[in-house]
């Protein structure tokens, strides 16, 4: 699973019959620095999840990709890569929060 911050939304009219009514989200990947452990940094790529449990823009959200995205409710026989799994209270690290959720 990774972390990632909601950036943006896509619509398509037309897609497979199995993606119909479900909510695309751009994700923007959210690491953990390595120079200094109390702050994110941006990753590399953006990435289109489907949201399984209505997150939003600004959000810090919990993904996964490949065949985990697959295992999510409802989305076996989706064609997807990638499924917003949590929206994140709080992230700790080396004992110190670095994320609060609503601020």
């Amino acid at each position: 699973m990774f972390l990632a911050e909601v950036i943006g939304q896509v619509v398509s009219t037309k897609k497979d019959e199995e993606m119909t009514g479900r909510k695309l989200l751009v994700l923007r990947p959210k690491l953990v620095d390595d120079k200094d452990p109390s702050q994110f940094r941006d990753g590399v790529n953006t990435i289109v999840a489907v949201d399984t449990v209505g997150a939003g823009v600004g959000e810090l959200v919990m993904f996964c990709q490949g065949s985990s995205a697959r295992a999510a409710r409802g989305l076996k026989q989706v064609p997807v890569d990638a499924a917003i799994t949590a929206i994140v209270d709080r992230v700790e690290v080396l004992g110190k929060n670095i994320y609060k959720g609503g601020e």
